[in-house]
């Protein structure tokens, strides 16, 4: 039987920013999305920050930015760790 109070049913908008002014195409990939690329296209902002805020459970996320094709951490993660291809990915808690 589930808890209707656990903390696992917990969803808060976790927001992402990914600095690359001069990027053509960026989207956040992770565990909650299995790592596609198509799954969360992120917008570009003035400034050439680009951004998006996707809803996720409670507990830890593993995830990058997808830049161009190629895998960027975030310097604002809490954390870096390796997904199950063993890349170096970044690390988020949500509470």
């Amino acid at each position: 039987m589930h808890n209707p109070y656990s903390a696992h049913r917990n969803v808060q908008t976790a927001n992402f920013v990914c600095e690359a002014p001069t990027a053509k195409k960026v989207s956040l990939v992770g565990d909650f999305n299995k790592w596609d690329a198509t799954a969360n296209p992120m917008k570009k902002m003035p400034g050439g920050a680009w951004a998006i805020g996707i809803k996720l459970r409670h507990g830890h996320h593993r995830y990058a930015f997808m830049t161009d094709g190629h895998l960027t951490l975030d310097p604002r993660a809490m954390g870096i760790t390796k997904d199950d291809r063993d890349r170096r990915v970044s690390l988020m808690a949500v509470s």
